[in-house]
């Protein structure tokens, strides 16, 4: 139910060797809501969901999930959660209808409930028209809408969803998102890994940056962005070195950010964009535009961490390979 804690994690650790992949985050998801794990590869977003999801063991502190220590009632927990990872798991030899009858009969839902319950998810996630063909022939975002309703199959009230739009193209996003939207509507609590901060904006309720295995921030995104101001000053340069010699000037205001010809400032420094005109207008600069426009959980991101949430190397790549539904 809505106002009741589903999930709580307090100062959970995880070490790979000499690497730190977790330092001791802490947050707690409400009942019905979607929380979401905003940051980079290798913040430890992937560690955090294995952890939850009884994969993996913390070295220390604490995580429950509807109440059960996700440690000592490993099997209640696993009852109790589905989970799509980062890339597909269903079997690519199989049907759509073979995978998820086959996800039923493990997860030993009575027989009689199997088949009614995938023809429902296959229709629920448009595959209808595909279910009796081999998974190996669907598209990346038919994979991934079965593979999330494989996840679905037998009712979980908590669905972990690891970079579920992670190669989908912006439709197959869009998709995504809106079926997002009405599992939660009817009750489903949601945690969400992503790098994508639109994907953050858009469809969590609460969100915990992490950054380098700890949580830098957390809150609503709206919360987040009036923390950054009301404003975000963006300018765009001839070239890279007019930008660059602009965010050099801009020093002077703030805390420029360079961002290839974009040069972007918050909205609250002294004397606003007036400003930024007069210090360019002093050194001969000219911007090719100027705005003024609400700040992102992008700007947010980088007023954070100095640096974007989209970096190269992969996910936790000192953590073992391995999932499970």
């Amino acid at each position: 139910m809505a106002g009741e804690t589903a999930i709580v994690v307090e100062n959970l650790t995880k070490r790979f060797g000499d690497v730190e992949a977790l330092t001791g985050i802490d947050f707690q998801v409400e009942s019905g809501s979607v929380f979401g794990l905003l940051g980079p590869n290798g913040a430890g977003k992937t560690t955090a969901i294995r952890i939850l999801t009884t994969i993996l063991p913390p070295d220390g502190g604490r995580a429950e999930v509807l109440g059960y220590d996700v440690v000592s009632d490993a099997p209640k927990v696993r009852l109790r959660i589905g989970m799509a990872g980062q890339f597909a798991a269903v079997d690519p030899l199989l049907t759509g209808r073979e995978n998820l009858r086959l996800v039923g009969k493990v997860s030993q839902m009575p027989k009689d409930l199997v088949m009614p319950r995938a023809d429902e998810l296959l229709e629920r996630f448009e595959l209808t028209n595909a279910a009796d063909r081999p998974a190996r022939t669907y598209s990346g975002g038919m994979r991934r809408r079965l593979d999330i309703a494989a996840a679905l199959v037998a009712r979980p009230p908590v669905l972990f969803l690891d970079e579920p739009t992670t190669g989908l193209d912006l439709h197959s996003r869009n998709e995504l998102w809106a079926m997002i939207k009405e599992l939660v509507a009817e009750g489903t609590t949601l945690l969400l890994t992503t790098q994508y901060l639109e994907e953050a904006d858009r469809l969590a309720g609460r969100v915990a940056v992490i950054d380098e295995g700890h949580v830098i921030a957390g809150g609503t995104p709206s919360e987040l962005k009036t923390e950054l101001g009301r404003s975000v000053i963006e300018l765009s340069m001839a070239d890279e070195t007019d930008a660059f010699r602009a965010e050099r000037v801009l020093s002077n205001l703030g805390r420029p950010e360079l961002d290839g010809t974009i040069v972007r400032l918050p909205g609250s420094i002294a004397g606003g964009a007036m400003a930024v005109m007069r210090e360019l207008d002093a050194t001969g600069l000219d911007p090719e535009t100027l705005m003024v426009r609400e700040p992102s959980l992008d700007d947010v991101f980088l007023q954070l961490t100095g640096h974007k949430a989209e970096r190269t190397q992969p996910e936790d790549a000192t953590a073992p390979a391995g999932g499970a539904r």
